[in-house]
């Protein structure tokens, strides 16, 4: 009895550390001052362009809507669709790096480090080469067989070296997969003379987004979203540790299996729609388990509402830092990410 006893009161102690150190009333103010944050962002990043249009216009535009007027058919043709998918993107990366880094244990984990984006944008490559009329529909479920054998290439070679998984392996073997696919892309793109097809997704962007694509894409990210949100719990009891989970009743096999169909879904689905864009699942959970604790029931839905909001205020920096001329997405997130990325590598290695 009371060796039951002391084996129950360590993942018991752990889980009650879980709420001590959770704050539900920052993540409550994050959640709601973001989504008004996120709402300001969207309407002034569709009233800024090439264009520049008053607010008012913006909501006549989207709530009594005139084909006949110009500035109407920008907003809801080009402008609006883009902003939405920017939305819809940033909480799909930002989602999927808070999943990895949560069941993993690792704080360097983010699709686009470990092989999931390059996974993805590699069979884009293959299918705009062997079949270039392949319906949008067609191309996410490539772009989820892409991620998939990405990740499972990462993994596989991290298990292999001696000592198993650990942080910098995972890195290091999706940093060098990453090289790879890429430069097998670049490849196939000189032979078949596709280079300009991939050329969007080398860069990484939303400026082509369309409403069909946003159809296509929302209900997988909206149905991945709230999945995750139902296995919030259990990714809390996985970041404590695997033995702690098990104590705590938690199936952890068949919890990881589902985190990762949801990151997969995510990151594929995002990958088909923006192309290499990375360290928005990298920054946005470390900054969100900074405000409201280590619990991811709040984590994953501030992590959505963060990456977001990040990705629209992005897009609107990418559009206007040089007039007339629009910088890749992806280069205004490295710009943020490649310098935190450092800072997290170099400090895990002095805890190590």
């Amino acid at each position: 009895m009371s060796q039951q006893t002391a084996t129950g009161t360590g993942p018991l102690r752990r889980q009650n550390e879980v709420k001590l150190r959770s704050r539900p009333w920052a993540a409550t103010l994050i959640l709601v001052g973001g989504l008004i944050a996120l709402a300001l962002g969207i309407a002034v990043s569709v009233s800024f362009g090439a264009a520049d249009i008053k607010l008012p216009v913006v909501w006549n535009a989207i709530f009594h809507f005139n084909p006949d007027i110009t500035d109407h058919q920008i907003i809801r043709e080009l402008r609006l669709p883009r902003v939405l998918g920017g939305v819809m993107i940033g909480a799909s990366f930002a989602v999927a790096g808070a999943i990895m880094q949560g069941m993993t244990r690792n704080p360097l984990a983010d699709s686009g480090l470990m092989g999931i984006n390059s996974g993805a944008g590699f069979a884009l490559a293959l299918v705009f080469a062997f079949m270039p009329n392949l319906p949008f529909m067609g191309l996410i479920l490539y772009a989820f067989a892409g991620a998939g054998a990405g990740a499972a290439v990462v993994y596989g070679i991290g298990s292999l070296a001696k000592g198993g998984l650990t942080p910098e392996r995972l890195v290091l073997a999706g940093a060098a997969l990453s090289a790879l696919l890429s430069a097998l892309s670049e490849g196939v793109a000189l032979y078949f003379k596709i280079g300009q097809d991939l050329a969007f997704w080398y860069a990484g962007g939303i400026a082509g987004t369309k409403w069909f694509q946003l159809k296509i894409m929302f209900p997988w990210v909206f149905v991945a979203i709230l999945g995750a949100i139902a296995l919030s719990r259990s990714i809390t009891m996985l970041s404590l540790g695997e033995d702690i989970a098990k104590g705590l009743g938690q199936r952890t096999g068949l919890v990881k299996l589902a985190g990762a169909l949801i990151v997969l879904v995510l990151a594929g689905s995002s990958v088909s729609v923006v192309g290499a864009v990375g360290f928005i699942g990298l920054i946005i959970p470390h900054l969100t388990r900074y405000l409201v604790g280590v619990d991811y029931r709040w984590i994953i839905p501030c992590s959505a509402v963060l990456g977001s909001l990040l990705v629209v205020l992005a897009d609107l920096t990418a559009r206007t830092i040089i007039p007339q001329h629009e910088t890749p997405l992806g280069a205004i997130l490295a710009l943020i990410g490649v310098p935190f990325f450092l800072y997290l590598a170099r400090k895990e290695r002095r805890e190590l």
